[in-house]
């Protein structure tokens, strides 16, 4: 029963949205047939157009007199000179686009040349060096740090004894005055 619902309400949707759109799909119709008609009118006056130059065309080729052979030459080298003229242009764009990678690899060119290798070696060694003294300089004051510990322990055990030392002997001064 629940399917049997569902197709109903799939059927009364399917309805409802043809009801909505029935009137647009038919105008897009309409507008299609009409465009379609306007393309067809359009084809036909370019074949007719077509079907005149070509009837020119073969009436010229027919009855070719020297005036008209100039006249063809004039507008094929009219065509070349546009031709040409139009690779010109291209070819000029195509020129101020080389000079501004150009321009742009010298400007690197320039940026890596600051970077001198021969001098930054040379800046590199001498900082290895006064890191390699540094670096000794540094092990002789952490032998100097680790004996000046040594002999501090040393004298805290020392003054460690001592104090012992002291409180035996007061220990034992204060025995004897309590003695007599």
């Amino acid at each position: 029963m629940l399917t049997a619902d569902k197709l109903e309400r799939i059927m009364e949707l399917e309805d409802q949205l043809r009801g909505e759109y029935q009137e647009k799909l038919d105008a897009r119709d309409s507008e299609l047939t009409a465009l379609q008609e306007t393309l067809e009118a359009q084809r036909a006056e370019l074949q007719a157009t077509i079907d005149k130059q070509l009837a020119t065309i073969t009436e010229m080729s027919g009855s070719a007199t020297s005036g008209q052979r100039l006249e063809q030459l004039n507008r094929e080298l009219n065509n070349r000179a546009e031709k040409l003229q139009d690779e010109n242009a291209s070819l000029k764009a195509r020129v101020k686009n080389l000079q501004k990678d150009l321009a742009s690899e010298r400007e690197e060119n320039k940026a890596l040349k600051q970077f001198d290798p021969p001098r930054m070696k040379k800046n590199l060694d001498a900082s290895k060096k006064k890191l390699a003294d540094k670096t000794r300089a540094n092990e002789l004051l952490q032998k100097s740090l680790n004996a000046s510990r040594a002999e501090h322990r040393e004298a805290q055990q020392k003054l460690e004894a001592a104090e012992q030392e002291l409180e035996q002997l007061r220990s034992a001064d204060d025995k004897a005055e309590e003695a007599a």
